[in-house]
């Protein structure tokens, strides 16, 4: 996957060494766009994507699809789940309007068929979604968020807040892969690391408990980069010495790379 020998891209990450910590099925379009530009993507998950355990709540929801007002998704896992499976049903409602973090997941419910959507341009996060004017006006509005398993709750309660009623629809799972991470450690041991990236603070939080005490001081003093200040911050605090926020997605990730490794020797 990489480029032409001569090309622009072809030296501008040339020897790094970048570990790809997306979800495994996730992380092909991250680590050709880093194999384009020169370097080698360690691919190493650090979320697996489940299915819910129980279905039925999800399917209630799709079965009264039409009743919503606005239909939000947290991320293109949040999109495919769910989007499969209510398209597996029924039709997409006309009248539902769709909303998303981020533009890969607009991208996503696009291709699925699904014609109003809004989307942050710029920063792709709860707060930029709720800066949109198409969610200033909720009052009496009926909100479904399709989501994983837990996570924030700042975008329900903030509609709740200005007067909707939210439902949440779980559509998946996130764990902590099984897995073997002893080439990881090896690579570290023999100097074969430059960069870690991260997508996510859970994501963040598993790669440090999967390493281990020793994988832990290594990653400390590798350069970390990460598109989010939260995922920054907690790298901090967890004791990372070269922590690099860059911009959003994954070409925020990249240019982040290329710009930090241009001033280097």
């Amino acid at each position: 996957m990489s480029a032409a020998p001569g090309s622009p891209q072809a030296a501008t990450l040339a020897g790094r060494r970048i570990v790809v910590t997306r979800p495994a099925g996730q992380a092909d379009a991250l680590a050709g766009m880093i194999e384009a530009r020169g370097g080698r993507a360690i691919v190493f998950p650090v979320i697996e994507i489940r299915d819910v355990e129980d279905v039925r709540p999800l399917l209630a929801v799709v079965d009264r699809l039409e009743t919503y007002d606005l239909a939000v998704f947290i991320s293109p896992n949040a999109v495919a789940k769910a989007m499969n499976l209510i398209l597996a049903r029924r039709a997409w409602p006309q009248g539902l309007v769709a909303a998303a973090v981020g533009r890969e997941s607009e991208r996503a419910l696009v291709r699925h068929g699904v014609g109003r959507t809004v989307a942050p341009r710029e920063r792709f996060d709860s707060e930029a979604l709720l800066a949109l004017p198409e969610l200033a006006d909720v009052a009496g509005k009926r909100v479904v968020i399709f989501r994983g398993d837990g996570g924030r709750e700042l975008l329900g309660d903030t509609l709740t807040a200005r007067g909707a009623t939210v439902e949440y629809a779980e559509c998946y799972r996130r764990t902590r892969p099984v897995a073997d991470v002893a080439p990881l450690l090896t690579a570290w041991a023999r100097g074969e690391i430059d960069a870690v990236t991260v997508t996510s603070s859970e994501g963040l939080a598993n790669l440090f408990d999967m390493v281990g005490k020793l994988g832990q001081q290594w990653l400390r003093r590798t350069p970390l980069f990460a598109p989010h200040e939260r995922i920054a911050a907690n790298a901090r605090a967890l004791g990372l010495e070269r922590v690099v926020l860059t911009g959003p997605a994954d070409a925020g990730l990249v240019a982040g790379l290329e710009a930090f490794f241009a001033k280097l020797p």
